[in-house]
């Protein structure tokens, strides 16, 4: 059996004033060296206890179909795998409209853009025209993007939501597209993109 003799007058607590300094003055040193950076990232959040989770902390699904899931903080399962189609009307023309697809409504709440794939004939006459958002009357742009966009799933138009999907957040970083939060840390819906409502006739 191994021993060891420890010198207890150096003990301390890894989270104390000094250890705490040393680690500020770490990352601080190591930022005006450009060896890191700040960014506004997406995290995972568990809205429960109101932390961040690591992303070796989280099981992906693929879910392919209509699956109702036992959620935390909820008495009955929740539906998820429900692909949902609604329309946004055209800048200049109130008749016209694009029809996206999404399993996620309520995200629409902090759309900016819309996309389509280039070589999608479908939408051809949409490249470089705006949507319009339908509660504020913001516009949104509709982008051809070959990455995000595959014309053979949904409608083949998709919207985007950049602050709360990895995949649009990368298109949103491509594309300069504005990210709004729509989530308090208790994951209830805020009014960040709340502003006055456009009646469109």
């Amino acid at each position: 059996m191994d021993s060891c003799s420890l010198d207890w007058s150096h003990e301390c607590f890894t989270m104390d004033e000094p250890r705490s300094k040393a680690v500020t003055e770490a990352f601080v040193r190591l930022y005006k060296h450009s060896l890191i950076y700040r960014d506004n990232r997406l995290v995972n959040k568990d809205c429960v206890l109101r932390i961040a989770i690591s992303d070796i902390e989280v099981d992906y699904k693929d879910i392919k179909e209509r699956t109702m899931l036992k959620v935390p903080a909820y008495d009955t399962p929740v539906e998820f795998g429900v692909l949902t189609s609604f329309a946004y009307p055209l800048e200049g023309d109130l008749d016209d409209e694009i029809v996206v697809a999404t399993t996620r409504v309520e995200t629409m709440l902090d759309d900016t853009g819309m996309a389509v794939h280039p070589e999608d004939k479908r939408y051809t006459h949409l490249h470089g025209k705006y949507a319009i958002y339908p509660f504020n009357g913001s516009r949104l742009s509709i982008v051809c993007d070959g990455i995000l966009v595959d014309p053979q799933f949904g409608t083949g138009a998709v919207k985007i939501t950049p602050a709360h999907d990895p995949n649009d957040f990368d298109f949103g970083k491509r594309h300069n597209l504005e990210f709004i939060n729509i989530l308090t840390n208790k994951g209830l819906i805020n009014n960040n993109n709340c502003s006055p409502i456009y009646i469109l006739c």
